[in-house]
């Protein structure tokens, strides 16, 4: 399964969110919240951004693969839902706004092409069937 590989990186990515936060944590002494410390604040909303979007994404790349997408079609989905997490990342990390914005642009059009794909390649007869 080729959403197997974006799933693997998109666990990656949110260990490595996870572990700046502690990283933070741990520096800043602050065991709640953010303490007061901007840079506390940025990780914390890093990571908060791609639990909130990778999940949705994963399901989404791996039900349109188990709905019979072409596999180019879940790569490019993959690949644009990576991508826009790792820009969005980038774009916070070092408060680039351009960066930011094209990361949560490639991440909604990911979103939006998986879904629509969804919509095409599922099996409409199953979902209408009665037993």
């Amino acid at each position: 399964m080729v959403s197997a590989l974006y799933a693997v990186l998109g666990a990656l990515l949110l260990l490595k969110f996870s572990f700046d936060v502690v990283r933070m944590r741990m520096q800043y002494r602050v065991a709640y919240g953010d303490g007061g410390f901007s840079e506390l604040q940025n990780v914390i909303r890093i990571h908060g951004n791609a639990v909130e979007y990778i999940p949705i994404g994963l399901i989404l790349l791996l039900f349109m693969e188990m709905n019979g997408a072409e596999t180019w079609m879940v790569h490019v989905c993959g690949i644009l839902l990576i991508a826009g997490r790792l820009m969005h990342y980038y774009g916070l990390h070092h408060r680039l706004f351009r960066w930011r914005r094209s990361g949560m642009s490639a991440t909604w059009c990911s979103l939006v092409l998986m879904a629509v794909a969804n919509l095409w390649y599922m099996p409409w007869e199953l979902v209408f069937s009665v037993r």
